[in-house]
């Protein structure tokens, strides 16, 4: 795999610069985990306030896709996760593919959650547009669509910047492979699976109260 000997100047070698790159992932990640912690936390607290507005407020949700969603995204992280155990310049091809797959996973993900979003228009449940529910758990739903809006917009935000960084490499890792290109891969890996994770976190808040309640 073809690889300059020559590191910038603050670097002392190679594995410097590659394990100072997996570091500043690490370090953005750790913000990242500081702002959907602290919308989880919103979210717990007035869950605690309005328990029962909240369980109605998540039997509105569309849970068959919110489920495919989940499906698409851990289906989507095995194909990054296999990109990057077989990165080498002689199977480019096939870590191309599987980048692109993923990619189009997540852009699945994104026009169904489109999809999802219209409903709920239809059905008035956007809070500060169009929000209508009658009863005296109305304040609770509202709130509950307040959470589910901002969190699942800024997923689908992280989810876009993603989807580009995947598409990104897989052009690059198609026409020169190199040993940066693999550490590359594997911050955007790391990237990818969290943005996974927190999707898990959401459909577990969102999607799942107040299912058993008929």
């Amino acid at each position: 795999m073809p690889e300059s000997s020559a590191v910038s100047p603050q670097y002392a070698s190679i594995p410097h610069r590659d394990h100072t790159a997996e570091l500043g992932m690490w370090v953005f990640i750790a913000t990242e985990v500081l702002l959907f912690g602290g919308l989880i936390l919103a979210y717990l607290v007035y869950r605690h306030v309005f328990p029962q507005g909240f369980a109605a407020g998540s039997r509105h949700t569309e849970i068959v896709i919110g489920t495919a969603n989940t499906a698409l995204l851990l289906t989507s992280s095995f194909l990054v996760a296999w990109a990057v155990e077989v990165f080498s310049p002689a199977t480019t091809g096939i870590v191309t593919w599987l980048l692109v797959g993923a990619a189009c996973l997540g852009l699945v993900f994104i026009a169904l959650k489109g999809i999802e979003y219209s409903k709920e228009y239809d059905e008035h449940l956007v809070p500060g547009i169009d929000f209508q529910f009658a009863g005296p758990k109305a304040s609770g739903v509202q709130l509950f669509f307040v959470f589910y809006f901002i969190a699942t917009a800024i997923h689908a935000l992280h989810m876009l910047i993603g989807i580009c960084l995947l598409v990104t490499l897989a052009i690059i890792c198609r026409r020169a492979p190199t040993t940066r290109h693999r550490t590359a891969l594997h911050s955007a890996a790391l990237y990818w699976h969290f943005v996974d994770v927190v999707w898990i976190f959401l459909f577990a808040l969102i999607y799942l109260p107040g299912r058993s309640i008929s």
